[in-house]
């Protein structure tokens, strides 16, 4: 589906906003303000440096374990009804033990590696929710600047019907009832305009929550549009289905949570197997023996052995884990089936969402047209007679609810966009990039 280009040309002629600042925030910039300022993103960055410790922590279940003891103590017998006898003992042993064979810590190293991709993934997630948050709060302050310049357009038309309206009750042409009504619609454009004012600083407030700083003047559209924003990478539903399926991240973590529950299962079983581990074990004690005999002897070992151990019986506490285990895994591979249908059902929400919304884009860029040849048309009426300033004034304000209605379906559009590619995993700042070459 395309759109000509007079269409564009009209488009982005209604939404420039004359004399626009040079210095206005853009969208990239807001972006990488957010990169360093918003806190749910450095959370989440804090939270994948964190889970890089875990293949650590696994290898560390195959590494040895080196110990160092020491002991010092003096003690006063008293052997026989003989004098007492001081007796100094001290000593330092040393050991070393390497894992040879535990079941259960190879399955928690080959764990930690899945945990470390399972939080890459979730960082990536949390990168592009970034994405989207900051263009979502973006284009909320453009759509609530452009809603509280149409409420002031508003205001000022009915404004003069109101002052008409009192100038016609003054000359006799007109009742008080026409004059309260032009007031009621008045008093009613100013509560529209401040509820408008208000829903524009709240927006900039939620954008201040990203940044950490308070917006000041948002760019706004520029006639250098990119024309393949409205254009899909794919053009199908089923192609981005089939996308999402090999290149969604929600479903690659919930693929690795089963991975992770398959493991559990093994690990749980391993608790069946035998240990095997190399011990080496250095002693030098002094004092030995000497609250027997009255002097201590001193006394070096050292040793080397093969440490087995084989678990008979542990009160079915094993057969319980791997009952549980089995369980979890059940209930992962139903969460699995879960999110492969959730993904399927974004995607296609977000294309037809895409696709319906270039189609009102273009019914919203004949509404401006028209809009615009009525405004025009009743400027000629006015300049020979037939129209009154009134009328201009409404015509007015038509073309700029028209021109609001445009931008808030083409916002929506970019943002559709985004969710899109999102959901099929291939959002990243290229693509907020590309949307800030028509954002000034």
């Amino acid at each position: 589906m395309s759109i000509s280009r007079n269409f564009y040309v009209l488009f982005i002629s209604c939404l420039i906003l004359p004399h626009a600042p040079l210095n206005a925030a853009d969208l990239v910039d807001i972006y990488r303000e957010a990169l360093d300022q918003d806190a749910k993103y450095a959370a989440a960055r804090a939270e994948h440096k964190a889970a890089q410790e875990k293949i650590p922590q696994g290898r560390a279940g195959l590494l040895p374990n080196l110990t160092l003891s020491g002991v010092r103590q003096r003690q006063l017998i008293n052997p026989d009804g003989r004098p007492e006898v001081a007796i100094t003992r001290g000593g330092v042993t040393i050991q070393a033990v390497q894992p040879l064979f535990r079941m259960q810590n190879f399955i928690a190293y080959e764990q930690s590696k899945i945990q470390v991709m399972q939080a890459d993934s979730q960082f990536i997630i949390a990168s592009q929710d970034l994405i989207l948050r900051v263009a979502q709060a973006y284009f909320d302050v453009l759509i609530a600047q452009f809603d509280v310049r149409v409420e002031e357009d508003q205001k000022r038309a009915i404004e003069r019907q109101l002052k008409q309206a009192k100038a016609n009750f003054e000359a006799g042409n007109s009742t008080m009832v026409d004059t309260k009504e032009a007031q009621a619609r008045f008093d009613l454009s100013v509560s529209k305009l401040i509820v408008a004012k208000n829903v524009l600083e709240i927006n900039k407030r939620k954008l201040q929550k990203i940044t950490g700083r308070y917006p000041g003047v948002i760019s706004r559209l520029h006639e250098n549009h990119d024309t393949n924003l409205l254009v899909l990478k794919y053009a199908s539903m089923n192609d981005w289905l089939a996308v999402t399926q090999h290149n969604s991240l929600t479903i690659r973590v919930q693929q690795l949570v089963l991975e992770m529950a398959k493991h559990e299962v093994k690990r749980a079983r391993a608790g069946h197997y035998p240990t095997l581990d190399l011990v080496a074990l250095y002693s030098n004690q002094k004092g030995v023996g000497g609250t027997f005999t009255g002097r201590g002897i001193d006394l070096t070992t050292k040793q080397i052995r093969l440490q087995l151990n084989i678990p008979l019986f542990s009160g079915f506490a094993v057969q319980s884990r791997v009952r549980e285990a089995m369980a979890t895994e059940e209930k992962v591979r139903h969460d699995l089936k879960n999110t492969y249908r959730d993904a399927e059902l974004n995607v296609s929400q977000e294309f037809l969402n895409f696709t319906n919304g270039r189609a009102l884009v273009k019914a919203q860029i004949e509404a401006v047209r028209s809009s615009q040849s009525q405004l025009e048309s009743t400027k000629l009426g006015q300049e020979v007679g037939v129209r009154t300033e009134v009328n201009v004034l409404n015509a007015q304000g038509l073309h700029s609810l028209a021109r609001r209605d445009l931008s808030r379906a083409y916002y929506n559009l970019l943002m559709s966009r985004l969710k899109l590619k999102a959901v099929a995993g291939e959002l990243g700042e290229e693509d907020l990039i590309q949307i800030n070459k028509v954002l000034q």
